[in-house]
C-alpha cells in the first residue's frame, strides 16, 4: 500500500503518533502526554502531518506558520522524523514535499528548520533535499 499523508486532527490521532515522535523527542513519556501536548500546541497554530502506511504513522512533520522581518511569511518545521525501520524509504522527502506544497498554498516564501550541529546524517538529508544551512542559532538558558 502506498503512503498517505494526513493532518492529525484530534488527540486520538496524535496519540497514535507517539512511538514515532518519541524517536525525535525522547523526553516524551507516554502517548497521553504527547496527545495533551499536541492539543495545547495546536491551539497556538502547531500542525502535524503524519505519513501513514497501512494506517500506521511511519513519519511525522510538525510545523507552524510564522512571519517576521527577516523571512517574511514562512513555515517553521519543529519536528521531522521517520521511524527507524523506515529511514531511507523516501518518507522524509515526501513530507518535505508536502510541506513545500503547504508553503505555496499558504503564501509562505520559505521553509525553515533547525537541526543540531551534531546531526550530520540529518544535514546530508536536508542538503540532498534542496535545503541549505544559512545561519547558526545561538541560545542562552534564562533562569
Amino acid at each position: 500500500m502506498s503512503p498517505d499523508i494526513r493532518e492529525v486532527e484530534n488527540e486520538v490521532e496524535a496519540a497514535t503518533c507517539f512511538p514515532v515522535m518519541r524517536l525525535l523527542r525522547p523526553d516524551l513519556t507516554s502517548a497521553s502526554q504527547f496527545a495533551a501536548l499536541w492539543h495545547r500546541l495546536a491551539k497556538g497554530g502547531y500542525r502535524l502531518f503524519a505519513l501513514l502506511v497501512d494506517g500506521e504513522p511511519r513519519a511525522l512533520a510538525g510545523f507552524r506558520i510564522g512571519e517576521n522581518i527577516v523571512h517574511g511569511r514562512y513555515i517553521y518545521v519543529d519536528d521531522l522524523v521517520t521511524s527507524e525501520a523506515e529511514r531511507g524509504s523516501g518518507y522524509g522527502a515526501a513530507l518535505l514535499e508536502r510541506l513545500r506544497q503547504e508553503c505555496r498554498a499558504l503564501g509562505c516564501g520559505k521553509l525553515l528548520l533547525d537541526t543540531p550541529m551534531a546531526n550530520v546524517r540529518g544535514h546530508r538529508f536536508y542538503y540532498r533535499n534542496g535545503m541549505f544551512a544559512t545561519a547558526l542559532r545561538f541560545t542562552e538558558e534564562i533562569r
